[in-house]
């Protein structure tokens, strides 16, 4: 069985490539997801629709028309067909979700490799804000670094600036006599 999973493992940069940034969210488009599953999209509207309660605002909404259009021209080549609607836009759990309204073999190894992307990216997120956490505490020690060079230069400005303007100093103590005079 891990063999015939194996051959129906998409690569994951073509998952990948299929996840977009919409509303703050990673979601994947339905007509994307109908392709990886290898049904038709309106298929998977209809399975959506006959179980919409499994599938609330926050595991699934359709794009605005601007949405949609700002996503097609972000691609050289429309590959969208001639859509009568928006396509809907399914939050990871929404993807999850459909596992349990499409049961192909195909569907569910699918959905596995699909949910293992997504916590992949999460991770990648997670470790690129410790990242960027690290440098900002870096930079801030910098900073605190340079203002203390700065005032050390500045305390040696003024040493060397007193000692340009000393006046002769009237010597002070003993005298011995001059043997000469």
């Amino acid at each position: 069985m891990a063999k015939n999973q194996n051959s129906l493992m998409i690569p994951d940069e073509v998952v990948l490539n299929k996840i977009y940034f919409i509303r703050g969210l990673k979601v994947m488009l339905d007509s994307d997801l109908a392709a990886l599953y290898g049904v038709e999209t309106k298929r998977l509207n209809e399975q959506v629709k006959r179980n919409i309660t499994r599938f609330p605002e926050d595991f699934m909404f359709q794009l605005t028309d601007k949405e949609f259009e700002i996503l097609k021209s972000q691609f050289a080549t429309s590959s969208w067909g001639g859509r009568r609607t928006e396509p809907y836009a399914f939050t990871e759990h929404g993807v999850l979700m459909l596992s349990s309204v499409l049961n192909s073999e195909r569907a569910i190894n699918t959905n596995i490799q699909i949910m293992r992307i997504f916590t992949k990216i999460r991770q990648m997120l997670t470790d690129n804000l410790s990242v960027r956490l690290e440098i900002e505490e870096i930079k801030k020690k910098q900073d605190n670094q340079d203002k203390n060079i700065e005032l050390v230069f500045s305390y040696l400005d003024e040493l060397i600036e007193k000692q340009d303007n000393l006046e002769p100093r009237k010597a002070v103590g003993f005298k011995l006599p001059n043997p000469k005079k």
